[in-house]
């Protein structure tokens, strides 16, 4: 009998479902645009039954012609995005805070200023940030201390699994996006917590990525095309999730997500976390893979830098084809300008929200070609401070990466990203990365696999996989640009901090 799955992944652009067949086949997507509302004085937010209505209205077209060879479904989405839901009725009690909205910075300094920094990233695998749901539920409670009695905070991928199985589970991914999670006891830290007032908030099980948590209700059923009682499993952060379709399942292979941002994740095996995990600066924690750990590091901007100057060259922005042919005809070296890609401020291995972008070293003799370049230069400068800090905490060698995304067609890019990291880029075939791994991790959590290796085995023949090798030449004229670029790197954070306290 054939086995089908289902992945629906709850993104910042995009809210998707797709049917796959047990060897990964695409075999039906469904997609709306996940639209961002505002406050009247100006703050973002998601609709939670916009998004519920938005999340069954994909899944039902997805469904539409699987019938009962559905064996389970698996939800992944943006990580540090919740809500909080009355605990008697259900009904959500908060907007659903988008993970970018920064509302949470007075919170963050508070918290800042009472905490160890290295005490509670060996707890939580996090350096403080505003993204958190716990900074969120700590600016919930400063509006109105009532509006968290009774409730109960659930991520973007746990609030559409309880509207489905009416059941409130995570896993340990999206867990510890909340802060308020100890990777030591596998348990919600209730004093951090009640030392911020916080100690009522309930927060649901934490299950295995994939495991099922509960099964599609009979109503819900109806009304997103799905059977009765299907398995339904949180399968974890989206990043993670996309890591596993493309097989990088052990430790020394690196993952590279290139969108709008851009996201490294890489495989540990599972340990006590410490000042050498600390110093890179870093996210760390439990992978949806069994018995791993993961590092990640972002560059908030990098797709976007490239939107961004698409505009500013050309009014309107440069076609793609017009922009690959001026791309295509500079020469493959330097261009001597240094651009440091910090339009959303700056992730890991440095995270600083207060980073704006910079371009250093721009002459006379520079064209538009040459700053289009230079943009793509930094977001790989940026890119080569990321895993130069990985090597340094997981004392291992990066010398391969799988590469999905937007970013991959772009073949200076590409080439460019090769030649500075001396490494070589694979980008395999893979369509709808995120949504396949959630389906293969309840594939495995519902015994279609028998394990995470099993699920790549059934996939992988299908792939066709395309290699970008360095030029060791190119990339010797680049290493003292790529010198420069980390060597200024901390000045501008210190120039940034000081005109950001300054108002």
């Amino acid at each position: 009998m054939i086995k089908l799955l289902i992945g629906l992944d709850v993104g910042t652009t995009n809210i998707k479902a797709g049917l796959f067949d047990a060897d990964g086949r695409l075999l039906k997507v469904a997609s709306r645009p996940t639209i961002t509302q505002y406050t009247g004085d100006g703050l973002p937010y998601y609709d939670p039954e916009w998004m519920w209505e938005t999340a069954a209205a994909v899944l039902s077209e997805a469904a539409a012609e699987a019938c009962s060879a559905v064996r389970c479904l698996g939800i992944t989405s943006m990580a540090e995005a919740g809500l909080a839901i009355d605990l008697g009725t259900g009904k959500a009690r908060s907007h659903v805070i988008p993970w970018f909205d920064k509302r949470s910075l007075p919170q963050l300094e508070r918290l800042k200023a009472q905490e160890d920094p290295l005490e509670r990233f060996s707890r939580s695998g996090l350096n403080p940030s505003f993204k958190y749901g716990m900074l969120k539920l700590m600016w919930l409670k400063d509006q109105d201390a009532e509006l968290l009695t009774n409730v109960c905070w659930l991520s973007v991928s746990d609030y559409i699994a309880y509207r489905l199985t009416g059941e409130r589970f995570t896993d340990a991914s999206l867990a510890a996006r909340t802060y308020a999670y100890d990777l030591r006891t596998l348990s919600w830290d209730k004093p951090f917590l009640e030392k911020y007032g916080l100690g009522s908030v309930a927060f649901p099980a934490v299950l295995p990525a994939g495991q099922a948590g509960g099964a599609v209700l009979p109503e819900a059923a109806q009304k997103c095309g799905l059977p009765s009682g299907l398995p339904v499993a949180v399968c974890g952060h989206d990043h993670l999730c996309a890591s596993v379709a493309v097989g990088a399942l052990q430790p020394g292979h690196v993952f590279d997500s290139m969108g709008t941002a851009e996201t490294l994740v890489g495989v540990l095996p599972e340990r006590t976390l410490g000042e050498a995990e600390f110093r890179t600066g870093m996210s760390h924690g439990k992978h949806v893979l069994p018995g791993r750990y993961f590092w990640m590091g972002g560059i908030s901007s990098s797709g976007g830098s490239v939107e961004w100057m698409r505009k500013v060259i050309s009014a309107p922005p440069i076609p793609y084809e017009e922009m690959n042919r001026m791309l295509a005809a500079t020469e493959n070296r330097p261009t001597g300008i240094l651009y440091f890609p910090y339009l959303s401020g700056s992730g890991a291995p440095k995270p600083n929200p207060n980073m704006l972008s910079s371009f250093v070293g721009i002459s006379v003799n520079h064209t538009r070609a040459d700053m289009m370049r230079a943009v793509l230069e930094g977001t790989v400068y940026e890119f080569a401070a990321i895993r130069r800090a990985a090597e340094q905490a997981s004392g291992q060698a990066i010398n391969a990466i799988t590469a999905v995304g937007g970013g991959t067609r772009n073949q200076v890019l590409m080439q460019i990203k090769a030649d500075v990291t001396g490494c070589t880029f694979y980008i395999p075939s893979v369509e709808e990365a995120t949504m396949l791994g959630a389906a293969l991790l309840a594939g495995v959590g519902s015994g279609v696999y028998c394990d995470e290796q099993d699920a790549w085995n059934h996939i992988s023949p299908q792939l066709s996989i395309r290699t970008v090798t360095p030029d060791p030449e190119v990339g010797k004229l680049y290493a003292p640009y790529l010198e420069s670029y980390l060597e200024l790197r901390e000045p501008l954070h210190d120039h940034f901090n000081k005109l950001a306290r300054k108002g």
